[in-house]
Protein backbone atom coordinates (compact mmCIF):
# COMPACT_ATOMS: atom_id res chain seq x y z
CA UNK A 1 0.00 0.00 0.00
CA UNK A 2 2.82 2.66 1.09
CA UNK A 3 4.38 1.39 -2.23
CA UNK A 4 1.28 2.21 -4.24
CA UNK A 5 1.04 5.75 -2.62
CA UNK A 6 4.69 6.53 -3.45
CA UNK A 7 4.01 5.75 -6.95
CA UNK A 8 0.90 7.74 -7.10
CA UNK A 9 3.11 10.70 -5.40
CA UNK A 10 5.74 10.24 -7.74
CA UNK A 11 3.13 10.38 -10.90
CA UNK A 12 1.73 13.33 -9.37
CA UNK A 13 5.16 15.45 -8.97
CA UNK A 14 5.71 14.35 -12.43
CA UNK A 15 2.41 16.17 -13.88
CA UNK A 16 3.37 19.26 -11.58
CA UNK A 17 7.09 19.00 -13.41
CA UNK A 18 5.34 19.31 -16.73
CA UNK A 19 4.63 23.11 -16.08
CA UNK A 20 8.44 24.29 -16.58
CA UNK A 21 8.27 22.12 -19.66
CA UNK A 22 5.83 23.86 -21.70
CA UNK A 23 6.98 27.21 -20.86
CA UNK A 24 10.18 26.02 -22.32
CA UNK A 25 8.43 25.14 -25.37
CA UNK A 26 6.82 28.09 -26.02
CA UNK A 27 8.76 30.62 -25.60
CA UNK A 28 7.66 33.22 -28.25
CA UNK A 29 4.27 32.89 -26.33
CA UNK A 30 5.40 33.65 -23.26
CA UNK A 31 7.36 36.60 -24.59
CA UNK A 32 3.76 37.96 -26.57
CA UNK A 33 2.02 37.21 -23.56
CA UNK A 34 4.34 39.79 -21.76
CA UNK A 35 4.26 42.32 -24.25
CA UNK A 36 0.07 42.05 -24.10
CA UNK A 37 0.35 42.43 -20.21
CA UNK A 38 2.98 45.21 -20.43
CA UNK A 39 0.25 47.33 -22.12
CA UNK A 40 -3.15 46.34 -20.17
CA UNK A 41 -1.24 47.51 -17.00
CA UNK A 42 0.09 50.73 -18.18
CA UNK A 43 -3.45 51.46 -19.81
CA UNK A 44 -4.89 50.45 -16.49
CA UNK A 45 -2.86 52.63 -14.81
CA UNK A 46 -3.23 55.54 -16.24
CA UNK A 47 -7.04 54.94 -16.46
CA UNK A 48 -6.98 54.88 -12.59
CA UNK A 49 -5.22 57.88 -12.60
CA UNK A 50 -7.17 59.76 -14.14
CA UNK A 51 -10.00 58.51 -11.91
CA UNK A 52 -8.71 59.87 -9.34
CA UNK A 53 -7.30 63.41 -11.14
CA UNK A 54 -6.38 65.46 -8.16
CA UNK A 55 -7.85 63.55 -5.20
CA UNK A 56 -5.68 61.59 -2.58
CA UNK A 57 -8.42 59.68 -1.53
CA UNK A 58 -11.25 57.72 -3.35
CA UNK A 59 -14.52 55.53 -1.70
CA UNK A 60 -11.59 55.18 1.53
CA UNK A 61 -8.72 54.03 -0.50
CA UNK A 62 -5.49 56.26 -0.96
CA UNK A 63 -4.73 57.16 -4.75
CA UNK A 64 -1.03 54.99 -4.54
CA UNK A 65 -2.74 52.23 -2.48
CA UNK A 66 -5.59 51.68 -5.11
CA UNK A 67 -2.94 51.87 -7.94
CA UNK A 68 -0.30 49.40 -6.48
CA UNK A 69 -3.92 47.22 -5.75
CA UNK A 70 -4.49 47.71 -9.54
CA UNK A 71 -1.33 46.78 -10.78
CA UNK A 72 -0.81 43.68 -8.09
CA UNK A 73 -4.36 42.39 -9.74
CA UNK A 74 -3.09 42.50 -13.40
CA UNK A 75 -0.39 40.49 -13.02
CA UNK A 76 -2.32 38.20 -10.89
CA UNK A 77 -5.07 38.34 -14.01
CA UNK A 78 -3.82 34.77 -15.16
CA UNK A 79 -5.34 32.89 -12.28
CA UNK A 80 -8.77 34.11 -13.42
CA UNK A 81 -8.14 33.58 -17.45
CA UNK A 82 -8.65 29.87 -17.45
CA UNK A 83 -10.39 27.84 -20.29
CA UNK A 84 -10.73 24.71 -18.58
CA UNK A 85 -13.89 24.06 -19.35
CA UNK A 86 -13.15 24.17 -22.89
CA UNK A 87 -9.86 21.51 -22.51
CA UNK A 88 -12.55 19.40 -21.65
CA UNK A 89 -14.69 20.32 -24.36
CA UNK A 90 -12.34 19.40 -26.53
CA UNK A 91 -10.91 16.33 -25.41
CA UNK A 92 -14.24 14.54 -25.31
CA UNK A 93 -14.46 15.42 -29.13
CA UNK A 94 -11.46 14.73 -30.29
CA UNK A 95 -11.74 11.53 -28.09
CA UNK A 96 -8.64 12.67 -25.66
CA UNK A 97 -10.89 12.51 -22.29
CA UNK A 98 -11.58 8.80 -23.00
CA UNK A 99 -7.96 8.08 -22.71
CA UNK A 100 -7.59 10.08 -19.51
CA UNK A 101 -10.30 8.12 -18.16
CA UNK A 102 -8.33 4.92 -18.74
CA UNK A 103 -5.16 6.09 -16.73
CA UNK A 104 -4.68 4.22 -12.92
CA UNK A 105 -4.70 8.02 -11.17
CA UNK A 106 -7.64 10.31 -9.83
CA UNK A 107 -8.54 12.30 -12.70
CA UNK A 108 -9.19 15.62 -10.38
CA UNK A 109 -6.24 14.66 -8.37
CA UNK A 110 -4.07 14.67 -11.85
CA UNK A 111 -5.49 17.90 -13.25
CA UNK A 112 -4.92 19.60 -9.94
CA UNK A 113 -0.95 18.06 -9.79
CA UNK A 114 -0.90 20.22 -13.27
CA UNK A 115 -2.85 23.54 -12.87
CA UNK A 116 -0.19 23.27 -9.28
CA UNK A 117 2.62 23.82 -11.54
CA UNK A 118 1.22 26.18 -13.67
CA UNK A 119 0.30 28.74 -10.97
CA UNK A 120 4.20 28.17 -9.64
CA UNK A 121 5.35 28.88 -12.91
CA UNK A 122 3.11 32.23 -13.66
CA UNK A 123 4.18 32.91 -10.80
CA UNK A 124 7.80 33.47 -11.25
CA UNK A 125 7.21 34.32 -14.92
CA UNK A 126 5.16 37.30 -13.58
CA UNK A 127 8.07 38.89 -11.63
CA UNK A 128 9.82 41.00 -15.17
CA UNK A 129 6.31 42.17 -15.04
CA UNK A 130 6.07 43.05 -11.42
CA UNK A 131 10.03 44.83 -11.72
CA UNK A 132 8.75 46.51 -15.02
CA UNK A 133 5.64 47.96 -12.78
CA UNK A 134 8.27 48.95 -9.87
CA UNK A 135 10.50 50.56 -12.30
CA UNK A 136 8.02 52.77 -14.58
CA UNK A 137 5.22 53.15 -12.05
CA UNK A 138 6.62 53.06 -8.56
CA UNK A 139 4.72 49.89 -7.97
CA UNK A 140 5.34 49.62 -3.76
CA UNK A 141 5.71 46.14 -2.63
CA UNK A 142 5.80 45.35 1.29
CA UNK A 143 8.74 44.25 2.83
CA UNK A 144 6.90 42.25 6.09
CA UNK A 145 7.84 38.75 5.86
CA UNK A 146 4.29 37.71 7.14
CA UNK A 147 2.52 39.46 4.76
CA UNK A 148 4.18 37.63 1.72
CA UNK A 149 3.57 34.48 3.54
CA UNK A 150 0.03 35.35 4.07
CA UNK A 151 -0.14 36.29 0.24
CA UNK A 152 1.44 32.89 -0.81
CA UNK A 153 -1.02 30.77 1.32
CA UNK A 154 -4.21 32.83 0.34
CA UNK A 155 -2.72 32.57 -3.73
CA UNK A 156 -2.78 28.97 -3.49
CA UNK A 157 -5.48 28.02 -1.50
CA UNK A 158 -7.35 30.41 -3.86
CA UNK A 159 -6.34 29.07 -6.91
CA UNK A 160 -7.63 25.35 -5.19
CA UNK A 161 -10.75 27.45 -5.20
CA UNK A 162 -11.01 28.39 -8.56
CA UNK A 163 -9.99 25.05 -10.06
CA UNK A 164 -12.74 22.94 -7.82
CA UNK A 165 -15.17 25.56 -9.54
CA UNK A 166 -13.83 25.24 -12.99
CA UNK A 167 -13.83 21.21 -12.14
CA UNK A 168 -17.53 21.73 -11.46
CA UNK A 169 -18.35 24.35 -14.06
CA UNK A 170 -16.65 22.14 -16.54
CA UNK A 171 -19.16 19.12 -16.26
CA UNK A 172 -21.59 21.61 -18.53
CA UNK A 173 -19.42 20.18 -21.39
CA UNK A 174 -20.67 17.10 -20.87
CA UNK A 175 -24.03 18.41 -22.09
CA UNK A 176 -23.27 20.18 -25.14
CA UNK A 177 -20.30 20.37 -28.07
CA UNK A 178 -19.60 23.44 -28.25
CA UNK A 179 -17.54 24.69 -25.11
CA UNK A 180 -15.85 27.52 -26.84
CA UNK A 181 -18.96 29.99 -25.51
CA UNK A 182 -19.08 28.69 -21.77
CA UNK A 183 -15.16 29.56 -21.41
CA UNK A 184 -15.76 33.19 -22.53
CA UNK A 185 -18.80 33.17 -20.01
CA UNK A 186 -17.06 31.92 -17.58
CA UNK A 187 -13.89 33.75 -18.09
CA UNK A 188 -15.88 37.41 -18.30
CA UNK A 189 -17.65 36.85 -14.96
CA UNK A 190 -14.66 35.58 -12.66
CA UNK A 191 -12.40 38.52 -14.80
CA UNK A 192 -14.50 41.04 -13.14
CA UNK A 193 -16.13 39.51 -9.81
CA UNK A 194 -12.66 38.70 -9.12
CA UNK A 195 -11.59 42.07 -8.26
CA UNK A 196 -9.36 41.95 -11.08
CA UNK A 197 -10.22 45.24 -12.57
CA UNK A 198 -11.27 47.07 -9.77
CA UNK A 199 -10.98 47.00 -5.91
CA UNK A 200 -13.84 45.64 -4.60
CA UNK A 201 -14.04 48.19 -2.06
CA UNK A 202 -15.27 50.76 -4.51
CA UNK A 203 -17.94 48.12 -5.87
CA UNK A 204 -22.08 49.72 -4.73
CA UNK A 205 -22.33 47.28 -1.79
CA UNK A 206 -25.06 45.30 -3.18
CA UNK A 207 -22.36 44.53 -5.82
CA UNK A 208 -19.46 44.16 -3.05
CA UNK A 209 -21.26 41.54 -0.92
CA UNK A 210 -22.43 39.39 -4.50
CA UNK A 211 -18.72 39.74 -5.65
CA UNK A 212 -17.38 38.16 -1.90
CA UNK A 213 -19.87 35.55 -1.96
CA UNK A 214 -18.67 34.36 -5.34
CA UNK A 215 -15.75 32.36 -5.22
CA UNK A 216 -13.47 34.32 -7.78
CA UNK A 217 -12.68 36.60 -5.19
CA UNK A 218 -10.61 34.23 -3.68
CA UNK A 219 -7.78 33.89 -6.15
CA UNK A 220 -7.31 37.50 -6.86
CA UNK A 221 -9.10 40.01 -4.16
CA UNK A 222 -8.22 38.23 -1.34
CA UNK A 223 -4.26 37.65 -2.13
CA UNK A 224 -3.72 40.94 -3.87
CA UNK A 225 -5.56 42.87 -1.31
CA UNK A 226 -3.17 41.21 1.69
CA UNK A 227 -0.10 42.00 -0.37
CA UNK A 228 -1.57 45.97 -1.86
CA UNK A 229 -2.56 46.50 2.57
CA UNK A 230 -5.69 46.98 1.80
CA UNK A 231 -6.67 43.98 3.91
CA UNK A 232 -5.13 44.14 7.59
CA UNK A 233 -2.88 40.65 8.66
CA UNK A 234 -5.39 40.74 11.47
CA UNK A 235 -8.12 39.53 8.65
CA UNK A 236 -5.90 36.74 7.23
CA UNK A 237 -6.72 33.71 9.69
CA UNK A 238 -10.79 34.45 9.08
CA UNK A 239 -10.26 34.83 5.21
CA UNK A 240 -7.93 31.64 5.04
CA UNK A 241 -11.09 29.75 7.02
CA UNK A 242 -13.21 31.35 4.45
CA UNK A 243 -11.33 30.33 1.78
CA UNK A 244 -11.01 26.51 3.31
CA UNK A 245 -14.58 26.67 3.88
CA UNK A 246 -14.87 27.64 -0.26
CA UNK A 247 -12.26 24.37 -1.09
CA UNK A 248 -14.53 21.46 1.15
CA UNK A 249 -17.49 22.55 0.06
CA UNK A 250 -16.78 22.82 -3.95
CA UNK A 251 -14.41 19.38 -3.45
CA UNK A 252 -17.47 17.66 -2.54
CA UNK A 253 -19.44 19.07 -4.96
CA UNK A 254 -17.76 19.23 -7.91
CA UNK A 255 -16.82 15.28 -7.50
CA UNK A 256 -20.44 14.19 -6.76
CA UNK A 257 -21.44 16.38 -9.97
CA UNK A 258 -18.53 15.29 -12.20
CA UNK A 259 -19.60 11.87 -10.93
CA UNK A 260 -22.45 11.72 -12.13
CA UNK A 261 -21.82 14.14 -15.40
CA UNK A 262 -19.24 11.41 -16.64
CA UNK A 263 -22.35 8.67 -17.34
CA UNK A 264 -22.56 11.56 -19.76
CA UNK A 265 -19.27 11.19 -22.22
CA UNK A 266 -20.17 10.68 -26.30
CA UNK A 267 -16.89 11.01 -27.63
CA UNK A 268 -17.65 12.51 -31.54
CA UNK A 269 -13.87 12.01 -32.79
CA UNK A 270 -10.81 9.74 -31.40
Amino acid sequence: MIRAAVGRLRAYAAMVGMAPKLFVAYRAWFWMGLFVQVLALAIFVYFWRAVYGDRAVLGGLARQQTLNYIMLAQIMLHMVNSFFVFRVGQSLVDGQFAMELLRPLDLQARFYAEEFGMVLINLLHKVPLAVFAWLVFDLSLPTDPLVWAAFLITVLLGSAVLFCFDWLFSCLAFHTTESWGLAMVQGGIATFFSGALIPLTLLPGWLERLSLALPFAQVVWVPVSILSGITPLAEVPRLCGIQLLWLAGLLLASRLVFHFSIRKVTVLGG
